[in-house]
């Protein structure tokens, strides 16, 4: 009886993931995977304008899982300056984001969903970050762009200091 309850329930979920993530065209399904991989390969290229078309006007951030605190919402312009003031302190970035979801989606609003490997390096040192991203995303004049990003750390090796080295070495305040 248990396992048939527990098939049940499992077909249920199935089937409101599968209704939700069918509700999305293959034209809108690429065009977010395209946002997101903007914002993840823009970054890694210092392409800053690539990363800002990305976004909505307003951005909400939330890597508490990984620094504490609270997500910060703020203009989008401020989170490029942020961005552009550390990352190119590293000698390299690597942000590679698989596993795309479209979990919900409701007319010009959708959310997805993807797995990151996130790789830092400044001379021989290291910092590996891997996890999970949900993305909040908008349609504004035919395009998708995100209006929160939620970053949920599941692993992590090496150096995490330097981000802090980075920004020195950018020129900023760690």
């Amino acid at each position: 009886m248990k396992t048939l309850m527990l098939t049940a329930a499992a077909g249920v979920l199935l089937a409101s993931f599968t209704a939700s993530a069918e509700s999305i065209g293959a034209d809108d399904r690429a065009a977010i995977i395209d946002t997101i991989t903007d914002i993840a390969a823009g970054a890694d290229r210092h392409q800053w304008d690539r990363v800002r078309g990305a976004f909505a006007d307003t951005v909400t951030l939330d890597y508490t899982g990984l620094w504490g605190g609270e997500p910060t919402t703020q203009p989008a312009e401020a989170v490029i300056r942020q961005w552009s003031a550390f990352l190119p302190g590293f000698d390299r970035t690597l942000h590679l984001v698989s596993n795309h979801a479209i979990i919900e989606s409701a007319g010009p609003t959708a959310v997805a969903e993807a797995d990151f490997q996130a790789v830092h390096r400044i001379g021989a040192e290291s910092w590996v970050l891997m996890g999970h991203y949900r993305y909040d995303l908008t349609k504004i004049d035919g395009t998708w762009k995100v209006s929160r990003l939620v970053m949920t750390p599941a692993h992590e090796t090496g150096d995490r200091a330097l981000v802090n080295r980075a920004a020195e070495r950018a020129g900023q305040p760690g």
